[in-house]
């Protein structure tokens, strides 16, 4: 399956790059025994901010686009120092800055997978490379903190809502839908999945062993009896 490349305004790019690069950077100031000094907070900003495009574009056999330009690298640099230094102001702005991420998260998405579709990628590989691009930045910050990485934690739906978001592109690619369309849907998809996740706190169900579930079962029941390992 082949089609367009959903393709958003430069300034666009940099300003999602730049996001991200500052909830790096907040992210890193809760762990004050990790001691970051500037150069750390410049490279925690480097891998959130653009960390998922280049994981993106080694997977599609590309030159990363951020090694493309003269702008990203500053850009994401500077907005992690900035986030370290008004970390006050940007958790006041909390709310503000959850709906920008999820609204970056579902840009993300939106081009990795139809770019996978545009190099002729089949419909899973596409959506996988969808998803490492929306949340490939954060995976690579946890790496770099020492961190377990953070998408894969229960409450966390990031995955869940872009993969929902490559869905709807792809499927609306392949009902003839102009890829514009199809991209600001899934841009639309992922941003409201994420945003309901964080509103109402969905989740995936924990892990669960079938002992455990045994267990929970009996203990829902009003039954007692020895606890199985």
């Amino acid at each position: 399956m082949i089609a367009e490349q959903f393709v958003t305004p430069f300034w666009l790019d940099l300003a999602a790059t730049g996001l991200g690069s500052v909830q790096g950077a907040m992210f890193a100031a809760q762990f004050k025994d990790r001691r970051l000094d500037l150069l750390g907070v410049g490279l925690i900003g480097m891998v959130a901010g653009f960390g998922g495009g280049v994981i993106r574009d080694l997977l599609l056999n590309q030159v990363p686009a951020a090694l493309e330009s003269n702008w990203y690298i500053p850009v994401a640099i500077a907005a992690a120092l900035v986030g370290m230094l008004l970390e006050r102001l940007f958790n006041r702005l909390n709310v503000v800055i959850t709906v920008l991420d999820a609204l970056s998260l579902g840009l993300f998405c939106a081009i990795g997978t139809s770019k996978a579709l545009a190099v002729g990628l089949p419909v899973v590989p596409a959506v996988f490379v969808g998803i490492v691009a929306a949340v490939g930045g954060g995976m690579l910050r946890d790496i770099l903190l020492g961190m377990p990485i953070g998408v894969m934690h229960v409450g966390s739906l990031y995955a869940v809502a872009a993969g929902a978001g490559a869905l709807f592109l792809v499927a609306a690619t392949a009902s003839g839908s102009d890829i514009t369309v199809a991209g600001v849907g899934c841009v639309i998809v992922t941003t409201l999945i994420r945003l309901l996740a964080v509103r109402f706190g969905w989740s995936l169900p924990e892990q669960r062993t079938l002992s455990t579930l045994r267990r929970l079962r009996r203990q829902r029941s009003g039954r007692t009896g020895p606890t199985e390992i």
